[in-house]
Parts: C-alpha cells; structure tokens; sequence
C-alpha cells in the first residue's frame, strides 16, 4: 500500500503511539540527550549484530518494494538502522509513561509540597 515508504510509516505508527507520553506525563526522556544516547549505545549494537548474523544466515530479508533501498554497513536497511533507535526510545517512553501512570493511578489527589 505503502511500496517503498512503509517500513518508514510503521516508524511513524510507533512514534505517534509512545512519544506523545513525554508530554502527558511529563517524563523528561527527550530532554537528557546524554543519558537518552548512553542507553540506546548500550543495546543498538547488540541488535545490529543479530540482524547482520540473522541476514547472514537466511534466517530473515528484507522485502526490496518496501523499503527505500540505502544500505548501511554489514548490509542493512537504513529503515532498520532507524527502527533500532525509534523502538529503544519508543521502549523508554513506554516504560516511563507507564511507571508514571501507575503512580498517579496509586496516588490521584495527593498534594506534593511547595518548595518555596
């Protein structure tokens, strides 16, 4: 439907599903780079590991009508480069967003203290 955009559109679905929680709960995910980066260095490549051994070995593809075409290094799609990154952040804000719910839900009408 979407021919060569919609591995880029499945992107966009995973952002528009877990971004906005930076904003309704106010996480502060995107706002520390530093520590945002440090994570997603820590598991991206252990996945572009697995995808480059799992492509090596016929064990997955990558249908060519579906995805732009780039290829970065070991030869995988930039569209997967990009979904390592989009997913970890994604993972994050979910997680977050989810702990921050859970507190709210456990403590509705509680009035933290003025700090003036």
């Amino acid at each position: 439907m979407f021919g060569h955009w919609s591995y880029l559109v499945i992107l966009a679905f995973v952002v528009a599903g877990s971004w906005w929680l930076e904003f309704a709960f106010r996480l502060k995910v995107l706002r520390n780079p530093r520590r945002l980066l440090a994570t997603i260095a820590a598991v991206v490549p252990a996945f572009i590991l697995w995808d480059w051994f799992a492509i090596d070995h016929g064990h997955w593809f990558f249908e060519p009508n579906l995805i732009l075409g780039i290829f970065g290094p070991f030869g995988i799609p930039l569209e997967e480069y990009v979904i390592f990154v989009v997913v970890s952040i994604a993972s994050i804000l979910t997680f977050e967003g989810v702990s921050a719910f859970g507190f709210w839900v456990k403590r509705p009408f509680v009035v933290r203290p003025s700090t003036k």
